[in-house]
This record gives C-alpha cells, sequence and structure tokens, in this order.
C-alpha cells in the first residue's frame, strides 16, 4: 500500500490494510480523507486487474451510483447562479417532457426521486439502449409515471441520469461530461473526476472484477427477487439484460451514463465532497454558495424508499452518509453499487471517498465502505475531542 496518512488516521489506512490483505480480494482500492480542509488520508493499493498490474496514484475506477452526487453537484453549481430552479416544472427546460402526465413534475422530484420514472427495465429491451443518450431522453419524455409525483420516493437508479443529465444538458448547452469538467472538475482542480472515460484517460482506468462468488450471490439473489412481486420496483429499477456484456469495455466508457460510469479517484471525490461541507476550509469564492448548499442538504424525504426498502434521508441529489458506526446527521453523499462511494458532514468537517474494482456485496449495498466511514468518524472526532455518539 502506498500514499499519505496522518497519524490521526492511521486506524484508517488500517483498515484499506486489512481489507487488502484478505484473501479474498483480487483488486485494488483508494481512499481519501479530508478533515477540516486537510487532506489526512490518500492511501492506495493493490492491483488494477486480473493480469496484476499495480493500482498508482492516478488510478480510477467506474464507480456505480457514485456519480449521481457529482451529476447532482453539477446542477447545483446552475442553480446557485440562477440558471435552473428546483422548484420549476422540468418542462420549463425540456418541453418534451411534459408528456403522459409529467407537466408538474419539478427539478427537485427529480433530485429526490420522487418523480414515479424508476422503471428501466419496461424502458428498453437489452443494455446497448442505454448506450445512446438521445434515445434514452426520448424515451424518458414518453414515460408515465408510476405513481403520482412527488407522494413518495423511489430510487432512480439508472433513469436518474438521464432525467437530471438532460436537464443540465439542455441549460448549458453542452453534454453532461463536458459540464462536468466544466463545473466541477476543473474549478476545484481535480483531474479524477469524468462521466466515462475520455480517451485521454482510458489508460488509467482500473478493470472491473467480479469474482466469482459474488458474481454468482448477485445472480441468486436476482433471479430470487424476480419471482416475488415485493422485489418488483427494485428489478425493474436496476436490472437491465445484458449489461454485464458491457462491462470494461471501450463502449461503457465512451458512453455517457451519469447514473453509473462515472470515473474516479478517491482524491477528487473526497475533495469535491470537502468543499461542499467545509467551504469556509478553503480559499478563495466558495464553490456553492452556503444558501444553496443548505437548501441542496436539507432532508427532503424521511419516507422509506419503495425501491430499495428503506429510508435513504433523500436530499436534492445526496442521501444519507451510512456507516456502520451510525449516520452522522447533518452528512450527505452518494454510494456506488459493488463499494465505492463518498460524502462529506460538515459537523465534523469530514469528507471521506472510496473506489475500487473488486466488485462485492449484495445488490443492497457492500459494507467495505461503511466501515471505513466509521473508523474515519471516530478519528475525526477523536482529534477533536468529540464525544463518541450513539448510532443513529
Amino acid at each position: 500500500m502506498d500514499g499519505y496518512v496522518h497519524p490521526d488516521f492511521g486506524s484508517v489506512s488500517e483498515r484499506v490494510r486489512t481489507m487488502l490483505g484478505k484473501k479474498s480480494t483480487t483488486g485494488g482500492i483508494a481512499v481519501a480523507v479530508y478533515h477540516h480542509g486537510e487532506k489526512v488520508v490518500d492511501v492506495w493499493g493493490g492491483t488494477r486487474d486480473k493480469s496484476g498490474r499495480p493500482w498508482e496514484r492516478d488510478t480510477m475506477s467506474m464507480s456505480f451510483s457514485t456519480t449521481k452526487g457529482v451529476v447532482a453537484t453539477t446542477l447545483h453549481r446552475l442553480a446557485d447562479r440562477g440558471e435552473v430552479k428546483y422548484n420549476d416544472p422540468v418542462a420549463t427546460y425540456w418541453p418534451e417532457f411534459a408528456q403522459a402526465g409529467k407537466e408538474n413534475i419539478t427539478v427537485r422530484h427529480l433530485l429526490t426521486h420522487r418523480a414515479g420514472l424508476h422503471p428501466i427495465k419496461p424502458l428498453v429491451d437489452d443494455a446497448s439502449e442505454l448506450l445512446d443518450w438521445d434515445h434514452m431522453a426520448a424515451k424518458l419524455a414518453a414515460a408515465a409515471p408510476v405513481w403520482e409525483p412527488g407522494t413518495r420516493p423511489g430510487y432512480h437508479a439508472l433513469t436518474f441520469g438521464w432525467l437530471v443529465g438532460e436537464v443540465i444538458r439542455r441549460v448549458t448547452g453542452s453534454s453532461v461530461r463536458d459540464a462536468v469538467r466544466r463545473e466541477v472538475a476543473d474549478p476545484l482542480g481535480l483531474d479524477g473526476i469524468h462521466i466515462g472515460a475520455p480517451p485521454e484517460v482510458r489508460d488509467d482506468v482500473a478493470d472491473l472484477i467480479f469474482d466469482p462468488s459474488s458474481q454468482e450471490r448477485l445472480d441468486k439473489m436476482t433471479a430470487w427477487m424476480e419471482k416475488r412481486e415485493r422485489f418488483r420496483p427494485f428489478v425493474e429499477a436496476l436490472v437491465v439484460d445484458g449489461f454485464n456484456d458491457y462491462v470494461n469495455t471501450d463502449e461503457i466508457y465512451e458512453a455517457q451514463i451519469p447514473a453509473a460510469n462515472g470515473v474516479f479517484t478517491a482524491r477528487s471525490l473526497a475533495r469535491m465532497y470537502a468543499e461542499l461541507a467545509t467551504p469556509g476550509d478553503f480559499d478563495g469564492e466558495p464553490f456553492i454558495s452556503s444558501d444553496t448548499m443548505e437548501r441542496a442538504t436539507v432532508v427532503q424525504s424521511t419516507q422509506r424508499d419503495a425501491v430499495v426498502m428503506f429510508p435513504m434521508r433523500w436530499r436534492l441529489g445526496y442521501h444519507l452518509a451510512a456507516t456502520t458506526a451510525g449516520a452522522p446527521p447533518e452528512g450527505f453523499g452518494h454510494f456506488g453499487f459493488g463499494g465505492s462511494g463518498a460524502w462529506g458532514d460538515p459537523e465534523t468537517g469530514l469528507s471521506v471517498a472510496m473506489v475500487l474494482n473488486q466488485i462485492g456485496g449484495t445488490p443492497f449495498g457492500d459494507m467495505r465502505f461503511a466501515r471505513v466511514g466509521a473508523v474515519a468518524l471516530k478519528s475525526a472526532r477523536s482529534r477533536d475531542g468529540i464525544p463518541r455518539r450513539r448510532k443513529r
């Protein structure tokens, strides 16, 4: 394992070292932590592909739904300048969207997963359709909500990206990839935040590794859920036939799927969330104003999510910062399938991010990042002399 760790956060690097030392680990991991604006952890190790090439300082990995937090942040930058208003109907920016009973769906509904447009399985026959932006935008413009918009949350696991992304595209006149670069990566000087993998960074992207036991477990769970009505919203939101055929292909990295195919370094994600959570710790103009961030991070829903079946405490594009030591009340971020994730917490001045390429866990989550987050949270509170909180 390489990198830097502040002595006060040595337990974080030990947690990473433990994960890398397991016999079942066949890939690489990178973790970064900021505390009160100081980078206190930036470590990486393991391998970036099955051939054993080492994970390096600037290695990136496709991080699935962790992408949503970056896309939401891009939209908040536009909102901060008054170019988008959260309570405006989506059709204000995307006129074709006002079909099939969607004329009153707002930008806020999209960001809080309350638009009733979570199903992807009924919209596409196979995963090749996900690669075509215009095709997917047209499909969603014509789709009807499966329940009254605004009445309950249901995780828009894949559709979130095209819904929020098309609003960004209509407002900026550019692709989501370019908008993320212009609104997030460039202003913060980050070289490890991308939608898909542009040609100039493709060689820095680790291959995803699905270990056989995890893949078998995922396949069995998916097959079991497909037979049960209570899991129908989950299956419709996440399962796309043929997706595995595109893993590690040039096609998936050339496409823009802004709910799922962001490629990141942990360092860049942690820096972005540090700027969002503790803007006063950095020099210069705020990346996003405190007023906009306050609106973006207020909990919008405490209902049980109809897709993932537990309360996500949705903010505007972010969810709770879950750890095995509980969720900090003010924490916000986004986790991704397979173990990646990133979050920030204004109360402790902490931001934490992890990317990896060995896909594990279950369709409902992966405990590796939750354990890293717990250790980082404990270290931050200890450093600041804050008493340990009970789990929430």
